[in-house]
């Protein structure tokens, strides 16, 4: 299933316009190597990443040959020198062999060698000269679909040459530094999606490609359709980007964060449907969540992904986790089960005994971080072996099964099959008891949920930056129509003063919102002394000072996803109006008719906005950036955002040229609740499902001080019951699955490891919560005391929640006054006080060998001599 050229890659010198990673899509690569060694040193560190043919013209030695076979190449290229004294070797077969060939003479020597033995006939031929193609191939009468002719033309190759290579039937080989993913040649080079769109063949009716998707086994994961476009934009980003019949380019996992990571491309056996081979990131491929569109995951695959869930967070009282947990228990299983099998008789009792091993089997391997993949591509690997080892059973299994002498054993009892989990029975969260855990086991549970693939994500925003920067409101627009659907939209922005029929409100809820923004107002004026100017004479004569002076233009993202958040506007308006920024620009998803909650608008009235973008995702980001034509240009952007925001909002800050700052990486929210025996159990429950509620990759964890199985019990009753009373209850469930709740003997313990978690929500139900707030060092926001809901400082008590997530707060602090604001400090020397620093200044200059530092003051001092 590769593409139709091999792509050469030399290790001795791996600078390359292409990596390893990417010359892997293609599905194999030619290295050119001097020695077994260096071969087996290749093969052996890239052994997952892709077939590998190997050039052994330099290899003298034919046992050295056979090794490189063995060591796993998938064919290696020889002269007919080596040829002859490979056919000795009676156990190489002619499909592993390459033969090259530099005159008509030769080739007339490989058709004799080949004539000799019917098992010859799949040997395969490599020519210097493009132009030889056809004839050779002619009178080989070789099978142009077999790809059993090479071509490695001697001199510079265009991609027209190419091209007709490949229609002639031949495999071009390609050095990596001629190729490139761009679509547009650069610097003479060829760009590798033409090529591949060369021997692709189109569909009658749309001039697209029919493109067939699956994951590495190799289960059909969809199908859909493919352009010279999208496939340049796959190899380009590294991810799963295809043809839309309706929307155009389709960027996998663009809106649903279920993005695929690129492994491979290639063909079918006549070039009439192309084969993306990915790894599936997020629910699955299929738009319902199933792992397929033709369902979910069975057997081995199934078992796998269980597995693996597992591993992350395995619910309470769940037998894999006491095996992910206990690595003596699961070798003995497998030693048990393995024996059972080699006891049972019946097609029934070894097909049983078979699905318990492979359980426990793979249960091993993803402890050990080992995939099925990995197992598979090693079994790949074994069948390329050319010499095997006899293969005699080792002393003592061999003297177990009979095979020599042994002594005699008692049977053994025939062991219960694995108890099955009930995946429906109670939404809960797993239970961690440090006091019996492992250490390394408590850290794994304190890991946040898994998030996506950076690189997909990072390859999926950068090109929205890059158009909405070069093309201004129209890539704002073309964005907004694709993601939000709002194609009625004609203009990106409202600027202010916001029309009445924008902000229709309820009488109530312009009330809670006058309310919260009164308060947050309070608390962020009263941080204007902390922050203000400050002035001191350091030594006489020396007055040092630091004044603050607002952010000029900030940009406020507000989130639309799946909930309306016209409290992150207020908590990012609020403190921008009270620190005197002279534009507020706020940003925010518009509806699908081109609207937005008319909460956002009031709120944005009511702090003074310049405007609103009606945009959300990179675009958004991307266009106060760099501003357009009706956007203005930020200096700083602000605010909460899914994946993709994030990785704009660091895209932009990176970019010298943007010149725009960003208030904190941001992740999915996330609580962590400290709760003793005088907790409420319904008040923790509540707290807990306030958090999961925002999303399935949100994360809640419980710390639970010295509780018994009762006072447990009830905390779990409740979040089940609460749970399933929620309108949102399948979001819950999904968040719920990778949450936990550690059990642990005393207030300094829960402590010790909520400042590892570092949470973005710390809830204290304990009793006497205020003293334990000076343990606190890091968390995002404290809530003290049974009466201290979250909810609150998500919208009215004064506080920000803005804040600082996945483990950030060690490092970062929420948004406050000072997020708006830049402090500059200044110096004001009389001549005494420059007289009494000077030797100082001098000295240290001279020390750094700055002269003109040195001098700045020197004759400033001589000046006030003279006088």
């Amino acid at each position: 299933m590769a593409t139709p050229f091999l792509v050469s890659f030399d290790p001795a010198s791996p600078s390359s316009s292409l990596t390893l990673q990417q010359i892997a899509y293609f599905g194999r690569v030619s290295i050119k190597v001097s020695s077994l060694a260096q071969a087996e040193e290749f093969l052996r560190q890239n052994f997952r990443l892709l077939d590998v043919y190997v050039d052994a013209t330099d290899i003298s030695s034919t046992g050295d040959l056979v090794d490189v076979l063995n060591a796993g190449a998938a064919k290696i290229f020889i002269s007919l020198e080596q040829l002859t004294a490979l056919s000795q070797e009676q156990s190489v077969p002619s499909s592993r062999l390459v033969v090259y060939t530099s005159s008509d003479s030769q080739i007339d020597a490989f058709q004799q060698w080949v004539a000799e033995s019917a098992e010859r006939k799949d040997a395969g031929l490599c020519v210097e000269s493009a132009a030889s193609v056809k004839a050779v191939s002619e009178k080989l009468g070789l099978n142009p679909e077999a790809q059993s002719l090479y071509c490695k033309p001697s001199s510079a190759v265009t991609e027209e040459s190419l091209k007709q290579t490949l229609k002639d039937g031949a495999v071009s080989i390609i050095s990596s530094q001629n190729l490139t993913l761009d679509r547009n040649q650069a610097d003479g080079k060829i760009a590798a999606a033409s090529l591949i769109a060369a021997r692709a063949v189109t569909d009658q009716n749309n001039g697209l490609y029919a493109t067939s998707v699956t994951d590495e086994r190799g289960t059909c994961l969809g199908f859909v359709w493919s352009s010279d476009e999208s496939i340049s934009e796959a190899l380009r980003t590294g991810t799963g980007v295809y043809q839309s019949r309706k929307r155009g380019l389709w960027y996998k996992g663009q809106s649903s964060g279920d993005v695929q990571e690129l492994i491979r491309v290639g063909f079918d056996c006549d070039s009439d449907c192309l084969v993306f081979v990915v790894n599936q990131i997020g629910r699955g491929f299929c738009h319902l969540g199933t792992a397929s569109c033709f369902g979910p995951y069975n057997g081995l695959s199934r078992l796998q992904k269980t597995l693996q869930e597992r591993k992350a967070d395995a619910p309470a009282g769940s037998y894999t986790a006491r095996l992910f947990n206990e690595p003596k228990l699961a070798q003995a299983k497998i030693m048990e089960e393995a024996d059972e099998l080699c006891r049972a008789e019946t097609k029934e009792e070894i097909a049983f005994e078979a699905a318990d091993l492979l359980y426990f089997a793979l249960t091993r391997c993803v402890a050990a971080g080992v995939s099925l993949e990995d197992v598979e591509r090693n079994l790949d690997l074994k069948s390329l072996k050319v010499k095997r080892r006899k293969g005699d059973a080792k002393g003592p299994w061999a003297e177990k099964a009979g095979i020599a002498k042994a002594a005699p054993e008692k049977p053994q009892e025939k062991s219960q099959p694995a108890p099955v989990v009930d995946e429906n029975a109670r939404i809960e969260m797993t239970r961690v008891v440090t006091a019996s855990t492992p250490v390394n086991v408590v850290k794994d549970h304190l890991k946040r949920p898994s998030q996506k693939s950076n690189d997909a994500i990072v390859g999926l925003v950068r090109p929205i930056i890059q158009d909405v920067r070069e093309n201004g409101d129209a890539g704002v627009l073309k964005y907004t129509h694709k993601f939000e659907k709002a194609t009625s939209l004609t203009s990106p922005v409202i600027h202010a003063p916001f029309p009445a029929e924008l902000m229709q409100l309820s009488a109530e809820t312009r009330d809670a919102i006058d309310v919260s923004i009164g308060n947050i107002e309070r608390f962020h004026a009263a941080q204007k002394g902390s922050s203000g100017a400050l002035q001191m004479e350091t030594m006489p004569g020396v007055v040092c000072s630091r004044f603050s002076r607002p952010i000029e233009r900030v940009g406020l993202y507000v989130p639309g996803g799946t909930a309306v958040l016209p409290s992150t506007a207020m908590m990012l308006g609020v403190p921008a109006m009270v620190a005197g920024c002279q534009k507020i620009v706020l940003a925010s998803p518009p509806r699908a008719d081109g609207s937005i909650s008319p909460e956002i608008v009031y709120v944005a009235h009511k702090v003074g906005a310049e405007s609103i973008v009606l945009a959300g995702g990179a675009q958004a980001v991307a266009a106060m950036a760099y501003g357009t034509e009706s956007i203005t240009k930020v200096d700083k952007i602000l605010g909460p955002g899914n994946q993709f925001v994030t990785a704009a909002k660091m895209l932009v800050s990176n970019d010298t040229s943007a010149g725009v700052s960003i208030d904190m990486p941001a992740g999915p929210s996330e609580v962590l609740v400290i709760a003793d025996k005088d907790a409420n159990p319904a008040f923790v429950a509540s707290d807990l499902l306030s958090q999961a509620e925002h999303g399935v990759d949100s994360q809640v964890i419980l710390i639970a001080i010295d509780l018994n199985e009762a006072q447990l019990q009830a905390i779990e009753d409740e979040v089940d019951a609460q749970a399933k009373a929620l309108p949102r209850m399948d979001i819950v469930k999904g968040s719920l699955a990778h949450s936990v709740t550690f059990v642990v003997k005393d207030i300094a313990e829960a402590m010790t490891l909520s400042n590892e978690y570092a949470p973005e929500h710390l809830i204290l139900q304990v009793n006497n919560a205020e003293s334990v707030v000076e343990l606190v060092q890091n968390a995002g926001s404290v809530f003290i005391g049974q009466w201290t809901p979250e909810s609150v400082g998500d919208y009215s008590a004064g506080v920000n929640h803005s804040l600082p997530t996945y483990g950030y707060a060690k490092q970062y602090s929420g948004v406050n006054l000072g997020s708006f604001v830049k402090h500059i400090t200044s110096s004001n020397l009389t001549a005494d006080g420059l007289l009494g620093l000077a030797l100082t200044v001098e000295q240290l200059a001279g020390v750094e060998g700055l002269e003109a530092h040195k001098r700045a003051v020197s004759i400033r001092v001589a000046a006030m001599k003279k006088n």
